[in-house]
């Protein structure tokens, strides 16, 4: 009786192990399916990548070259700016000079001079100077329309 318990244990375990082993296989071929079909679809990825990457290392060696030259063209504007302001700087500024002190000498021989006005607040009025001319600061113009309107200071 203890023979066939045994046998009849035996044979439920071995069942067992039968379908386990049966599902195992069946597991391993579908794995073997999908990495058959990844690897098939991978290899032209791969590529297609590889390719896309030498075309980008094309591009940036085309972009590395331009951005040379453009590193070149800008440190010779700098030179040639540096040559020009130091080579005509100092004589254009001396005539700009020479040409105000002049048109200041023959404004002074045809005009009559103003009275200069009286300092007050903090320093003298403040004006602005465009060539050749005196603008009244923006206090002075409030003042004069003022004035203009009869109303005091």
């Amino acid at each position: 009786m203890a023979g066939i318990l045994v046998a009849v244990f035996w044979a439920i375990l071995v069942s067992f192990l039968a379908v386990v082993l049966v599902r195992l296989a069946q597991t391993l071929r579908a794995t073997t399916k999908l990495v058959a079909d990844v690897t098939e679809q991978a290899v032209p990825l791969l590529a297609d990548a590889s390719a896309t990457v030498r075309s980008a290392q094309t591009q940036l060696d085309k972009v590395d070259a331009i951005a040379s030259d453009v590193q070149e063209v800008t440190s010779n504007a700098s030179a040639l700016s540096t040559t020009v302001a130091s080579t005509f700087g100092g004589p254009l500024v001396k005539v700009a000079a020479f040409g105000y002190g002049v048109r200041q000498a023959l404004g002074r021989r045809t005009a009559p001079e103003p009275e200069p006005e009286p300092a007050r607040g903090r320093g003298s009025a403040r004006r602005t100077v465009i060539v050749g001319r005196t603008v009244p600061s923006a206090r002075e113009r409030r003042r004069e329309r003022r004035n203009a309107r009869g109303q005091k200071d």
